[in-house]
């Protein structure tokens, strides 16, 4: 990819600095938050097989590469994270919670995947195991966009629908 491309994952940084190394498996998230926003610039670009990669094996369920690669695609607007947060469990594990709204628009909609996101650090990497949905609110016609274009939210996606 070209170097100026920015990461969908929202850090502001070129891909290639950023969760390209991740997705070509040359280097492994640090934190549950650097697994989430790596997992998020995947589905993005359609990367499936790092979202199976990074999956914790013991909740992949149905999840596959030929159910991930049925569309239609959302285009992935924004990512905004909401907290984040690491600690060790009772049995010496490491363990991430991440709760986030990405942001989509599909077949002439916009909406969000709104989830509290659980991770786990097992044989030195960060997996994800399962997550929580929540109900996302649109936001108000005055407020940011959801793509992070500096734009009202009027002014910029919601005039697109």
């Amino acid at each position: 990819m070209n170097q100026a491309y920015i990461c969908p994952c929202g850090t502001g940084k070129p891909y290639q600095h950023c969760c390209e190394p991740l997705h070509l498996d040359s280097a492994v998230a640090h934190t549950a938050e650097q697994l989430m926003r790596s997992r998020y610039s995947a589905f993005a670009l359609k990367k499936f097989d790092y979202i199976i990669k990074t999956q914790h094996p013991d909740f992949i369920g149905d999840l596959t590469l030929a159910n991930l690669n049925v569309g239609p695609h959302p285009h992935w607007l924004g990512l905004d994270l909401i907290a984040n947060e690491e600690f060790v469990n009772t049995d010496a594990l490491k363990q991430g919670t991440v709760i986030f709204k990405a942001w989509y628009k599909l077949e002439g909609e916009i909406d969000a995947i709104y989830e509290h996101s659980e991770f786990i650090y097992q044989d030195s990497r960060w997996y994800y195991t399962k997550g929580v949905q929540m109900a996302a609110k649109l936001p108000g016609r005055n407020d940011p966009c959801v793509c992070h274009s500096g734009k009202k939210f009027k002014q910029c996606c919601l005039k697109s629908l």
